[in-house]
């Protein structure tokens, strides 16, 4: 193969003579092969780096930093990045030591070997565009990378929130299908008072759109930004006017309205806005969770469970059980949920783990905040359609279980009293006969009055 020889710190390395990366790469890649994923596989970053850098060239040219025909081919190098091109050269491990420096080296280099190409330059001929003293002017990694994080989680939690509304729109359809459906409604898996299908579903809708809204105020804080803050806050090496330069390119380049944070020291070093998302992510793990536990119980059966609902069978269930149906799609959004909830601890001990002027650890929470996102994503959507949407009723069997539950009485306790209810529970328990059937033959309502207290519309207080 090719090569080019380019130099560091360290002295000289075989580079790929073909390859976007350079020299520091090449050491990150050598010295990070945990998870065999590299920074391309998530594309928002990518996108959120050449974002901060061709802000950060912008800001450099308008200053008088950089040469004009230098800024524009960094420019333009960036725009390639940011359209999708040259994704597969963004090579290092997701998860890395160094705070993000070699994520940040590897867009440097990857952008100044493009620009050196729109100039007419070869490949690691860093005399006319250096990665650190052009492409990384004014900045350091401890400001450019925690940006273009906050940039690619702002943008990954849109298409989450996206996902959300297919889910609970979703759920909500179903609440109006199964509207007028009455059915037991339960307490500690003990029958409780009787309540609707509809009502049912359409919690869990409610419960999705109070999580998107809550994920909504967990984003904000993302907006605030600590570009221009270099090593620890102080600014050092960036000159007057670039932070607010660099925060107005940002801002045009990726139409979010970003801010640059009143204090950069303290902004450097807080990781606090990670961990309040990474806990909102997993309150919608932990309710999605519980949505699915609930789909999966109340489809239990066919003959030997609820069976008040069917999920519609996707594939075959088992490998020696013939005709065995499971709900292998909510069993996988659980799944879900056990990971992003792992992810919050592992958010929790990274951010806790900084240290003075600068946490180290911000690699693991963006892999950590990235799968917890994209793995809901697909969560939602695929319980959406391959799941909820296709979910149908029992009609018989919610009835049936209404009428033969002793949880029925309780309706009745305004009209015969509390002593009399639970002797005809105690009968209908003992006995395996219905309430009504037991209210009228001793006499204790009429049967108009007790229709109309068992119609479904008062029973479920429908409105």
């Amino acid at each position: 193969m090719p090569i080019r020889i380019e130099h560091d710190l360290l002295g000289d390395k075989e580079v790929p003579a073909d390859a976007y990366w350079g020299v520091h790469t090449a050491r990150a890649r050598e010295n990070f092969p945990i998870t065999g994923t590299a920074i391309s596989a998530y594309p928002h970053l990518i996108e959120a780096l050449a974002s901060v850098k061709e802000a950060a060239a912008r800001a450099n040219g308008e200053l008088g930093l950089l040469e004009p025909d230098v800024a524009d081919a960094i420019v333009a190098a960036c725009t390639e990045i940011r359209g999708g091109a040259l994704h597969e050269q963004f090579v290092v491990d997701v998860i890395q030591g160094g705070a993000g420096t070699s994520t940040n080296m590897n867009a440097n280099e990857v952008i100044a070997n493009r620009a050196l190409e729109l100039l007419g330059h070869k490949k690691g001929d860093y005399t006319r565009v250096h990665p650190n003293e052009h492409v990384n002017r004014s900045q350091s990694t401890n400001d450019a990378y925690p940006t273009a994080v906050n940039v690619a989680t702002i943008i990954a939690v849109r298409e989450l929130s996206s996902a959300m509304t297919v889910l609970e729109t979703a759920f909500a359809a179903k609440a109006v299908e199964f509207h007028d459906l009455l059915k037991m409604g339960r307490t500690q898996l003990q029958d409780a008072v009787p309540m609707t299908l509809g009502q049912e579903f359409g919690t869990y809708a409610v419960m999705l759109g109070e999580d998107r809204l809550r994920l909504t105020e967990a984003v904000t804080l993302l907006h605030e930004i600590n570009l221009g803050a270099t090593a620890i806050g102080t600014g050092l090496n960036a000159p007057d006017g670039y932070a607010e330069a660099a925060c107005r390119h940002l801002a045009e380049i990726t139409g979010l309205p970003v801010v640059t944070a009143a204090d950069l020291i303290e902004a450097t070093q807080d990781c606090g806005a990670f961990v309040h998302l990474s806990g909102v992510l997993k309150r919608i793990a932990v309710k999605l969770s519980k949505s699915c536990n609930d789909l999966r119980l109340l489809s239990s059966g066919p003959r030997a469970g609820f069976n008040e609902i069917n999920l519609p069978p996707v594939q075959a269930g088992s490998s020696i059980m013939p005709g065995k149906i499971n709900p292998v799609i909510p069993e996988v959004v659980n799944q879900v949920a056990f990971e992003v909830i792992g992810n919050d601890v592992t958010v929790t001990m990274a951010a806790e783990a900084g240290q003075l002027q600068l946490n180290a650890f911000e690699p693991i929470i963006l892999h950590s905040l990235s799968e917890s996102i994209t793995h809901l994503k697909a969560a939602c959507l695929v319980l959406a359609e391959r799941c909820v949407a296709g979910i149908t009723a029992n009609p018989d069997v919610l009835l049936g279980y209404v009428t033969n539950s002793i949880g029925l009485v309780t309706a009745l306790n305004p009209a015969i009293g509390y002593a009399a209810a639970t002797e005809i529970a105690k009968e209908a328990l003992a006995t395996g006969r219905g309430v009504a059937e037991l209210v009228i033959e001793k006499g204790l309502l009429p049967p108009e009055q007790l229709a109309a207290l068992l119609r479904p519309e008062t029973l479920a207080k429908l409105r």
